[in-house]
């Protein structure tokens, strides 16, 4: 065999083998939800949003500091009333450029329904960008996404 034809062989395998990892690893940007929230109409920016649960419930949701701004550590808290929470995790996405797999996990607090943890977004060239926080509500066995959108900043010097 020729190199030409090697070196061919060589990219054709290179290339079946990112496509099926892309495949693969497709459903993680993607979260799996049985039930999805319209999107609200709430800004985070202001203060905490609530929304109403497909089924019953509602969740509360809160982003701090606020303004939310890009490259700090933010503080996530969601309230989960209504339905017995199991698990809640923010899914943060990029509304016009994908910026890739960022979901933190909450972690269930004292408080029966709450769950609070930490998130950060990374920075965006064009400085301002709208994001989607998706509250992905795990409870009996379903997965509930309810979606909210904000706009970040990024750091002055940036």
């Amino acid at each position: 065999m020729s190199k030409k034809i090697i070196y061919d062989l060589a990219i054709l395998g290179a290339v079946i083998a990112l496509g099926g990892l892309g495949y693969t690893l497709a459903p993680l940007l993607t979260p799996k939800t049985d039930l999805a929230a319209p999107l609200s109409d709430c800004d985070l920016n202001r203060g905490p949003c609530r929304a109403a649960l497909p089924g019953g419930g509602e969740v509360e949701f809160s982003i701090s500091p606020r303004p939310v701004p890009a490259l700090k550590p933010l503080t996530l808290s969601a309230r989960v009333s209504g339905i017995p929470a199991s698990q809640v995790e923010v899914d943060f996405a990029g509304v016009d450029m994908k910026m890739g797999y960022n979901r933190p996990l909450l972690a269930a607090a004292k408080e029966t329904g709450t769950f609070v943890g930490q998130g950060n977004l990374p920075v965006c060239i064009t400085g301002t960008m709208i994001w989607q926080a998706t509250v992905l509500v795990g409870s009996g066995g379903k997965n509930i996404a309810v979606p909210f959108r904000f706009e970040s900043a990024a750091p002055e010097g940036h």
